[in-house]
């Protein structure tokens, strides 16, 4: 008997299988086999492609970016009734957020995101341990109508509203005796290294007029139109806002973010300490924006200013003090600043100044890799009879003018004072200042140091300057009343107030002439 074993509808003859029978079987069998595969393998694609559109259009529809976590406890404006679209006012949003942040400083505080959007807000104060995260779409805007803006007493070191008498008005974003606060935004930043822009701007822009404000940033608007507006026709009777006001604070970080048309100063940290500003685009009209300086460092102590561009109605940098008896009277210096990869314009007054009101004093400030250009003045001092306090050891490297009427100016003349009160015979000091590697194109006058007597201007130095000039007249490197040197070869010929020594730091020609002067301001 034959053995045989079966497989399903299939017979096998283990010892002489019947080729005639079994061959069409096998195909009738397969080929309902091969059909019910085909059907589950098409059946699978179809599914897979389906799941891949579904994931397509999921991602097409990608909500909000969600920006990352960098404290313990996040929030978004919208968990309290924030609206983006520009006409709703936040400002009750923004409080009850910001009072919710302020109950978690023990636990390492809290982040308030402000998504893609335009919110309109009256002033809001900021807490101690806190993170206010714009995204790069995000607006904060400031409410016009000057009714929702709060008065606060005037600086104590200036006596009274900078503008007028009595209460000031306060900042659009406020904070006072915090530690551990951040302004910042997130998205891309297309940021350049600004020591190769001082150094070779042709790499990065045709001429610094086509510098870009630079990356995508979340911004904070002031709408300070209505505001320079009501002042220049004499409406106000309180000193403006800023846009953003920090005083009596530590460990401040502002970063990747643009600051715009403020009422009045943009950025001004007051009596604070540890403060770092970078990657910050500050902006406002050339013209017919009074008093919109971008960073005012008033009685700060150590202190970091970096890769910022701002361009801007009034001074771009401005180091402060206190203005007068008040001033002397608060007593808080501003020291140890560093100003780095900065590039600066101002139509109307300069790219880094310090003063006028310094009565309070300045030391210890670098500021390098630093590029003004379409200014009135590239970096200036500025100080008057009454101010007294000093400015001291301040360095200047690498500094580089392209098309400014004046480039390095000392002022000891600047009669603004905020009362009667003042003290003549309080005289400021100025001395230890040095210039080293200054180059620029297009500027008419490349020097006016004008100290007196009553205020002279000692221990001055130059070394490494060449600026190309506009004026062929022999006298446009000013001085009166200064003592200094000017060590190796200096372009244009340097004044002959000052003592002359070769590249190796020797004694060349000893000058007797500190207190010839021949400023000329008719042009």
């Amino acid at each position: 008997m034959v053995e045989t074993a079966s497989f399903g509808r299939f017979h096998f003859n283990h010892h002489r299988p019947d080729l005639k029978r079994w061959f069409p079987a096998f195909l009738s069998s397969h080929r309902t086999l091969f059909t019910i595969l085909w059907i589950v393998a098409f059946a699978s694609v179809f599914v897979w492609q389906r799941n891949i559109v579904e994931e397509l259009l999921t991602f097409r529809r990608v909500p909000a970016r969600q920006l990352p976590r960098l404290r313990p406890a996040v929030y978004n404006l919208t968990d309290f009734g924030g609206v983006g679209d520009g006409v709703t006012v936040n400002t009750e949003a923004f409080e009850r957020a910001i009072s919710a942040i302020s109950k978690l400083g023990k636990t390492g505080g809290g982040q308030l995101n402000v998504p893609a959007g335009n919110w309109l807000t009256a002033p809001f104060n900021l807490t101690s341990h806190m993170t206010l995260f714009l995204d790069q779409d995000a607006v904060i805007l400031g409410i016009q109508d000057g009714k929702y803006w709060p008065l606060m007493p005037p600086l104590p070191s200036y006596g009274y509203g900078r503008e007028h008498r009595g209460a000031r008005y306060g900042s659009l974003i406020h904070g006072q005796n915090l530690k551990d606060v951040v302004i910042t935004v997130y998205g891309l930043h297309k940021t350049h290294n600004l020591y190769e822009v001082c150094s070779k701007p042709d790499l990065f822009f045709e001429s610094p007029v086509h510098a870009p404000p630079r990356g995508h940033n979340g911004t904070i608007n002031g709408q300070g139109q209505t505001w320079w507006k009501k002042y220049k026709q004499k409406l106000l009777n309180h000193t403006r806002g800023p846009l953003v006001q920090i005083m009596w604070s530590s460990d401040i970080v502002i970063s990747n973010i643009t600051l715009r048309d403020s009422p009045f100063w943009t950025l001004h940290p007051y009596d604070c300490k540890n403060v770092t500003i970078k990657n910050v685009t500050i902006l406002a009209p050339l013209y017919e924006a009074p008093n919109t300086d971008g960073i005012d460092p008033d009685s700060c102590e150590d202190m970091v200013i970096e890769d910022c561009y701002i361009s801007v109605g009034d001074d771009g940098i401005a180091i402060k003090s206190g203005w007068d008896q008040y001033g002397i009277a608060y007593g808080r210096p501003s020291v140890n600043i560093l100003i780095r990869n900065v590039v600066t314009r101002s139509i109307v007054s300069a790219g880094v100044s310090i003063g006028s009101e310094m009565s309070g004093g300045v030391a210890n400030v670098t500021v390098e890799n630093l590029l003004v250009w379409n200014s009135r003045r590239a970096v200036r001092i500025k100080t008057s009879p009454g101010r007294g306090g000093y400015v001291r050891n301040i360095n200047y490297r690498n500094v580089t003018f392209d098309n400014v009427r004046v480039g390095i100016v000392i002022k000891t003349d600047y009669n603004e004072h905020p009362d009667d009160g003042f003290d003549p015979k309080a005289l400021p000091i100025l001395e230890d200042i040095s210039f080293n590697g200054v180059h620029g194109q297009q500027v008419r006058v490349p020097v006016r140091i004008h100290g007196s007597e009553e205020i002279p201007v000692k221990n001055v130095t130059f070394r490494d300057m060449s600026v190309g000039t506009t004026y062929k007249k022999k006298h446009i490197f000013q001085c009166a009343y200064i003592e200094g040197r000017v060590i190796g070869t200096v372009f244009p010929a340097p004044c002959d107030n000052l003592d002359r020594y070769d590249e190796q730091g020797r004694l060349v020609k000893r000058s007797n002439s500190q207190n010839v002067t021949d400023i000329d301001y008719d042009f």
